[in-house]
């Protein structure tokens, strides 16, 4: 079922629901002012015939002899039958309208009239039509000698709340139906733009052309807030689908140059060289370094993706200066270049505090080489890599600072994604170093900051929690 459709039922539903509860309290209102209309008209003629018969002197021989005369009931006035009976219960006084036929004794009303109080009673007829009957004691030296009583006859009333009911009715079903229309109306109306919105995505799934998308209505409503929604998810698929794409350019690339030279090694071992022990060596070498290469491009690649899937770090308590150091120590190796052990750049460390923190050494150590091997990188020879560790407000910063290039201002929001490499710079590694590195950051519920001036160097900072004393324990 449409939505439209949905909508439509469930607003006519409700709309029924509350109908049906007005009728019923009008139609219910109706009845109680009818009744209580009549109930009074009753009262009314009654009490005129008890108190003409209470002013007689001798109320017992009037009763006894039959000589109450009741008025007559006036042209258009309502039917309303009148009778006085005796204590006994036999009729001394009736209605002409009565012709002979007496109003029924009910014994409920009798008790109470005993009791020296008026009543009311709806009764049943022999035929089966209904009679509203009151009936109000004749009273003297505290005893009931008689009792006065007045009739109606229910079929008029009957006849006006059917009548009521009916129209009450055929009204509630003509304004249920033109409420529905007014629903799928009303539903198809605000649905209009979902329907937009649905012609325009599907014209843009057709077309494959994520650069297409949707207008933003003018008004700040739910479309609105969906169509921006909308499009932030294209922007984000578009995204995507461009790292996807960079990421098979790169990772072949990545791929085809080792094992190019793998593949030449290999054969120049094929051709002789295997018999040479030194260009054996060399070969062999070559192959090493790029099999290294490869792996840790695979691994890289593995990583992100175990970090998308939501993987969760085992943590531990880490002395973070004692993490600092091995990475210095690692750092200078990395720094040295040739057999002859000459630093190409100087390693040193800076401002060195003592530090706890609650994460996972091995992924730590790696957030920091790779920040320690992107300096290395873009640090020409004879420039300075620092690393310094600080503890501020309950919060641990690393920094690695460089003498580097710099970066760029308008490569600074990207140099954190995935497979980013600043052109100038040459392809110098894959370009997963900064983006696995800003992942174990935010893993560890911290944050990794860069501040560069181009020429004149970098600074990479990583802010960790520092553990607390409940974490000591």
């Amino acid at each position: 079922m449409a939505i439209r459709t949905r909508l439509a039922v469930w607003y006519t539903g409700v709309t029924a629901g509350i109908l049906l509860i007005y009728l019923l309290l009008s139609w219910a209102l109706l009845h109680t002012q009818l009744f209580r209309e009549l109930d009074r008209q009753l009262a009314e003629r009654a009490e005129e015939v008890r108190r003409d018969i209470l002013r007689r002197t001798d109320l017992r021989m009037a009763l006894e002899e039959g000589l109450i005369r009741l008025p007559t009931t006036s042209l258009g006035a309502p039917p309303v039958y009148l009778q006085v009976v005796r204590g006994n219960e036999s009729v001394t006084a009736r209605s002409a309208n009565l012709d002979g036929w007496r109003l029924p004794l009910d014994m409920d009303l009798m008790a109470v009239n005993l009791q020296g109080r008026a009543g009311y009673k709806t009764i049943t007829m022999e035929d089966g039509t209904l009679l509203r009957l009151y009936s109000a004691p004749l009273m003297a030296s505290g005893r009931m000698i008689g009792a006065v009583q007045a009739g109606y006859p229910l079929q008029d009333v009957e006849r006006v709340l059917r009548r009521a009911w009916l129209t009450l009715a055929a009204g509630g079903l003509l304004a249920l139906l033109a409420i529905g229309g007014a629903g799928w109306w009303l539903a198809s109306l605000a649905l209009r733009p979902i329907d937009r919105i649905t012609q325009a995505a599907l014209q843009i799934a057709s077309t494959h052309d994520l650069r297409q998308r949707l207008p933003l209505p003018r008004a700040h409503d739910e479309t609105y807030r969906l169509v921006s929604t909308f499009n932030a998810l294209l922007d984000r698929l578009a995204q995507v689908i461009d790292a996807q794409q960079r990421l098979g350019a790169d990772v072949s690339h990545e791929l085809r140059t080792p094992l190019t030279t793998i593949r030449g090694n290999v054969a120049l071992l094929r051709r002789g060289a295997a018999d040479d022990p030194q260009e054996r060596r060399i070969a062999l070498d070559a192959i090493e370094a790029e099999v290294n290469r490869m792996s840790r491009l695979v691994a890289d690649l593995l990583l992100l993706a175990q970090a998308d899937a939501g993987m969760q770090l085992e943590k531990q308590l880490v002395e973070m200066d004692t993490l600092l150091l091995e990475v210095y120590r690692q750092a200078q190796a990395m720094a040295t270049v040739g057999s002859g052990g000459v630093e190409r750049v100087t390693v040193r460390l800076g401002h060195e505090d003592q530090a706890l923190v609650l994460g996972d050494p091995d992924r730590l150590r790696q957030l920091l080489l790779n920040l320690v091997d992107n300096a290395i990188k873009y640090t020409p020879r004879g420039g300075v890599i620092t690393l310094s560790l600080y503890r501020e407000n309950g919060w641990v910063r690393v920094s690695v600072q460089d003498t580097g290039a710099g970066i760029p201002a308008e490569a600074l929001p990207h140099i954190f994604e995935r497979f980013f490499r600043m052109p100038r710079y040459g392809r110098k590694g894959v370009g997963l170093g900064l983006a696995i590195a800003r992942w174990i950051a935010e893993a560890h519920n911290g944050r990794l900051e860069v501040e560069s001036e181009v020429g004149q160097g970098s600074t990479f900072t990583l802010w960790l929690p520092e553990a607390k004393d409940s974490q000591l324990s």
